[in-house]
């Protein structure tokens, strides 16, 4: 088994979207953006120590970076991996209610 790493390194930050906040209402999902090389398990152990809420599932979606152009210039933007996650019956998260 790999090095224990510190659940606030695999979260980057929460995913806020209107098709989040439809999610969230109607799923009772969330989604952050977190670390690329980070598993389904290590984000769910990250989200329950973090926030502590249990978690029914993780998805992790791998977002590949758009191609943009400065005038003739062609470069990249970075890529990065999101990942929904499925609270169980009965949890609420009180991240979003406060912006």
């Amino acid at each position: 088994m790999g090095v224990k790493r510190d659940p606030v390194d695999i979260l980057i930050r929460p995913l806020l979207t209107e098709k989040m906040t439809a999610l969230q209402e109607r799923c009772n999902q969330v989604a952050f953006v977190v670390a690329k090389d980070a598993t389904r398990i290590e984000i769910r152990r990250a989200v329950e120590a973090v926030l502590n809420v249990k978690v029914k599932s993780v998805n992790v979606i791998n977002v590949l970076g758009k191609q943009k152009r400065q005038g003739r210039f062609m470069g990249r933007r970075p890529s990065w991996k999101k990942a929904i996650i499925t609270l169980k019956e009965g949890e609420k998260l009180e991240l979003y209610e406060s912006a």
